[in-house]
């Protein structure tokens, strides 16, 4: 054999040594993304002993997957314990209800840490009740305690369009209050019946939890809100700071200090390998920008203009 044919056989070599090294590593990585985003990564993370972490963040509202989240976590034995971590103005009444008593499910079979972050106000403090122990920042805001309904009145608005809305209804309660006319007394007093019954539950529940008497309590639910400090101070939250003294406590209640914090968060909404990004483009295609009031409604929406019913929430412009 010449020297030439040497040659190219040795260039063969390294060009089928180059492809099969490249073919492995694209091998390995498929195989690697495919483990991460088929949720097995997930999974493998939370078999072994770890202490769960979920956040409750933005308006709160009936969130199905929260409560069914918490359900594993308080299932799941290699969950030795539940931080919640809470930056939240507040938001529907009955959302807090539920996510409440989800977390006191948990704190019955764990240690349950409720962490007040920038924000815990109204429904936000109530969520932060559950927990066996509450550590706020020193100007954390919290507090806020309190029921609100509020509905839009347009009927000064339909009398200048000329508009008007008749209605025949069984009886005069039915539909009330309604934007299309001021409340009747009688109306004003059946919503406000309503509202002092959620607020007294509210209260009944910081009084419970705080263990303070339901004068005290009372006295701190006329909706203010309150500096972490202030809290500390009348009795609303345990102890000041962030993650130490939260560790300090679970390590009170026996969890070691060498677990690992394992964020348990939603299932993400994001498709893989880039295919968001390009559905987003193919959205976009079809109109979805010559549309700029939608993206008004979404902004809308987390405005608090679509919480229906009683809420509980904190709103900085006092509107």
């Amino acid at each position: 054999m010449d020297e030439l044919a040497i040659v190219d056989r040795r260039n063969l070599r390294r060009k089928l040594s180059f492809w099969r090294w490249a073919a492995a590593a694209i091998l390995a990585a498929g195989g690697l993304a495919l483990f991460v985003f088929s949720g097995w990564s997930e999974v493998t993370e939370r078999a072994r002993d770890h202490v769960a972490r979920v956040t409750v963040s933005g308006l709160i509202q009936d969130d199905r997957e929260l409560v069914q989240r918490l359900e594993r976590i308080a299932d799941n034995p290699s969950v030795k314990a539940l931080i919640v971590t809470i930056s939240s103005p507040g938001g529907t009444t009955y959302g807090g209800e539920i996510i409440y008593k989800a977390i006191r499910k948990v704190a019955a079979k764990k240690p349950v840490v409720s962490n007040v972050r920038t924000l815990a106000a109204s429904a936000g403090y109530l969520i932060a009740l559950a927990g066996d122990r509450i550590v706020a920042g020193e100007t954390s805001i919290t507090g806020s305690i309190g029921v609100i309904f509020q509905y839009p009145q347009v009927k000064d608005l339909m009398d200048k369009l000329g508009v008007s809305l008749e209605s025949i209804k069984s009886r005069p309660l039915k539909a009330e209050p309604s934007p299309f006319h001021p409340p009747s007394p009688e109306a004003r007093a059946m919503i406000q019946t309503m509202i002092d019954d959620s607020y007294d539950w509210f209260v009944d529940l910081v009084a419970e939890r705080r263990k303070l008497p339901r004068a005290d309590a009372l006295a701190l639910a006329d909706g203010r809100i309150f500096t972490g400090r202030q809290a500390l101070e009348g009795k609303l939250v345990d102890t000041l700071g962030g993650d130490d003294e939260i560790r300090a406590f679970l390590a009170e209640r026996k969890v070691s200090s060498d677990l690992p914090v394992v964020d348990w968060e939603a299932p993400s909404s994001t498709l893989p390998f880039g295919l968001g990004a390009l559905v987003a483009e193919w959205v976009k295609a079809l109109g979805y920008e010559a549309f700029p009031g939608a993206k008004g409604l979404e902004k809308m929406g987390l405005d608090k203009l679509f919480l229906d019913g009683l809420v509980s929430v904190w709103q900085v412009d006092g509107q």
